[in-house]
């Protein structure tokens, strides 16, 4: 995958990059932290200017959130969940995702949406309950934008500013991703007990 990865952007530049943020938005298995590192890297080096990347990075990265937002909109949960368990496994999604994704999202609001955006492995999927709660777009692009900039933005930095050593980005984030992962489920389950102790005392 690093070699698909490092052809399109040497061979398709901006466009390249584009492109590659756009489809880790839709395949969740393709990871945007080693394509903006790596994007970082090749205009440390002088090919590429780094603000240009960062813009051809986010472009890309809200244009796929745009993917799976529509979907949960106007197909709603249940049918989601039905297909995910159906097709899912060509995107390494599951109904117990989408499921996991709304819980939170009915916790946090529209701020989920921003958050969501900067962690791996739910950035892909917060965009499903906005479009299932009915999130109006505008609000929806604004915290997907401001979200994926600050996630863009840092690994594009982090590219520019390891160069050569730029892979270890995907090693590092891919630690603290499990880190926050685990604490978002531990989250979703304290609230979920809490809730079921005030069903009880009422």
């Amino acid at each position: 995958m690093l070699e698909w990865i490092t052809n399109t952007i040497n061979n398709l530049g901006y466009w390249g990059i584009a492109f590659l943020m756009f489809l880790e938005n839709v395949f969740p298995p393709i990871p945007s932290e080693l394509i903006m590192p790596l994007a970082g890297f090749v205009s440390k080096q002088g090919k590429l200017d780094v603000f240009y990347v960062f813009l051809a990075g986010l472009k890309g990265s809200v244009l796929g959130a745009l993917i799976w937002y529509y979907p949960g909109k106007f197909l709603g949960s249940n049918r989601l969940e039905a297909l995910a368990d159906k097709y899912g496994k060509w995107l390494s999604v599951s109904s117990k995702d989408i499921v996991k994704a709304n819980q939170w999202f009915d916790k946090q609001g529209n701020k989920a949406v921003l958050i969501g955006r900067l962690v791996p492995g739910v950035r892909t999927l917060i965009s499903v309950p906005a479009g299932i709660n009915n999130m109006p777009l505008i609000p929806f692009l604004l915290y997907s934008t401001i979200g994926s900039a600050a996630w863009v933005g840092l690994l594009t930095y982090s590219g520019y500013a390891l160069g050569s050593q730029y892979e270890l980005v995907e090693k590092y984030i891919g630690v603290v991703s499990k880190v926050v992962a685990l604490g978002i489920v531990i989250t979703i389950v304290a609230l979920v007990i809490k809730r079921q102790k005030k069903i009880r005392r009422r």
